[in-house]
């Protein structure tokens, strides 16, 4: 897993579908999600497909955030 598209599909696997049109709001989405399925024990702080995916999304919000700043 390398790409938000990634975890897009991980997230699928599971029955999470993204329809937000807006990048950040899709990325707030699946954080909540994985956070969701962290509770539910889907997964465990230490599985390496959790880990990945709160990076690569933490990455992804940080990039769009510096881009909204640019553009104001």
């Amino acid at each position: 897993m390398k790409t938000l598209y990634d975890v897009q599909e991980m997230l699928k696997k599971y029955g999470y579908i993204n329809l937000f049109p807006d990048r950040l709001d899709a990325i707030t989405f699946m954080q909540i999600e994985l956070s969701k399925m962290l509770e539910t024990g889907i997964f465990q702080k230490s599985d390496h497909d959790y880990l990945t995916a709160r990076l690569i999304l933490a990455r992804e919000e940080r990039i769009e955030k510096e881009k909204s700043e640019t553009k104001n």
